[in-house]
């Protein structure tokens, strides 16, 4: 399945998405105008509101208000997974039936936009609702609006408040020396004391870059930064600490286990602002005892990773005025806050951060009020290539004897070539 997805990108980049697009219309409206009256049948393609818990909500509630409000619009719903969700679109894409309105991760935009297979948004979009400042950026390509953000996951460090008391460790971290000392520290009696690899390795490493000043792409999205000392200094942080015998790539868990801060396997992990949701699912009791404690990663300045699910529409909708108000429905505030509270997610509008859903989760309140040291991923047209290079490309230096600067630049002549080929 993997070679199969890499084989359809590099199609895709190479050109057949041109072709695919050329064929239906270069980006233009199939039929009807976006400003005329909302009515038709369309598809909603969507990578959240998983289980028979996300079906109803979207189903019933939020697509019942939006009947209410639109009754000649009819809307189907097409769920698929994030790890399927490139693959379908790039299908669509290719065989000219994308679906009219399209749920993506941040870092997806440019790279569509720049094939002209999703449209512009109206800048009105921008200011409907109070977005927390930045939010806005990923959804933005050569200053365009082109989708509006659903729901933002966020990348935090979560840590046994237990395990430190009984250290005697009376502060978090505030930079690497002292993350590295601290997880020596608590590694003990089987214990390691830090687990940053539990999150993909692409966004972990992501994560580190940034808090240590470095950035992925120019701001054009041309050139490759990340190939300097910062970059390779955070590759090579994850090595130190194996070194340490601090963190074990091999004991990392899988998405939706038990994860080892909460079994207390780990005293500290890198992990999303979700995890909040599933320990009060899994193990109430760190809840209730007060035993898990949050903090931004820092080195040279603190920073966190911000993903999360964008909706946006084809540019080739038949029936565009019904795609832009399914868009512009999806992402009001009351649609919003259904979506977190089933995801566990940060909502990303001023509106919601004095609700009751952000008061009682700690690590969403923690994501929204630093939502000023926010970074994302992406920011070059490449980018759907370049994701899926990080991993294995990195992979190598953590668990073999490569070095990190040799495993960085490798990934750098490739995101080069990437890039070179748009």
């Amino acid at each position: 399945m993997e070679l199969k997805r890499r084989s359809l990108l590099a199609a895709i980049g190479a050109g057949t998405a041109a072709a695919a697009l050329s064929a239906c219309g270069t980006g233009t409206s199939a039929g009807g105008s976006a400003d005329g009256p909302a009515e038709g049948e369309i598809t909603l393609l969507t990578p959240i509101y998983e289980g028979a818990d996300g079906k109803t909500l979207l189903e019933k509630e939020i697509l019942g208000g939006f009947r209410k409000k639109y009754p000649d619009v009819k809307v189907n719903v097409d769920y698929t997974t994030y790890d399927q969700l490139n693959e379908k679109i790039t299908t669509g894409l290719a065989g000219g039936l994308l679906p009219d309105v399209l749920m993506m991760g941040v870092g997806w935009i440019p790279p569509f936009a720049a094939k002209k297979a999703i449209a512009e948004l109206p800048e009105k979009f921008a200011t409907a609702h109070d977005y927390e400042k930045r939010v806005l950026e990923p959804s933005r390509y050569d200053g365009k609006l082109y989708a509006l953000p659903v729901v933002l996951d966020t990348r935090i460090v979560v840590y046994r408040k237990d395990h430190f008391a009984e250290a005697g460790i009376k502060k978090t971290p505030a930079n690497w020396a002292e993350l590295r000392a601290v997880a020596k520290q608590l590694t003990k009696d089987g214990r390691f004391g830090f687990d940053p690899f539990s999150i993909h390795l692409r966004q972990c490493w992501e994560t580190f870059l940034f808090a240590n000043g470095g950035q992925l792409f120019s701001a054009d999205g041309k050139k490759v930064l990340f190939t300097d000392a910062r970059g390779v200094e955070a590759l090579q942080f994850f090595k130190d600490l194996i070194k340490d015998g601090s963190a074990d790539y091999a004991k990392k868990t899988d998405l939706g286990a038990p994860t080892n801060v909460q079994t207390g396997k780990a005293s500290m992990m890198m992990t999303s602002s979700a995890l909040w949701k599933q320990v009060g699912e899994q193990n109430p009791e760190l809840l209730k005892d007060d035993k898990l404690g949050a903090f931004i990663l820092a080195n040279r300045k603190p920073a966190m990773l911000q993903g999360g699910t964008l909706v946006t529409q084809s540019a080739s909708s038949k029936h565009p005025a019904a795609a832009r108000a399914l868009v512009e429905y999806l992402a009001t505030p009351e649609s919003i806050l259904g979506a977190a509270k089933q995801r566990g997610s940060v909502p990303g509008l001023k509106d919601l951060s004095d609700s009751s859903y952000v008061k009682e989760n700690k690590f969403v309140d923690l994501s929204l009020q630093s939502m000023g040291d926010a970074c994302s991923e992406g920011g070059t047209a490449a980018w759907m290539e370049i994701r899926e290079k990080i991993k294995p490309t990195l992979e190598p230096a953590i668990v073999g004897s490569q070095s990190a600067k040799d495993a960085i630049a490798e990934l750098g002549r490739l995101a080069e070539a990437a890039i070179g080929r748009m």
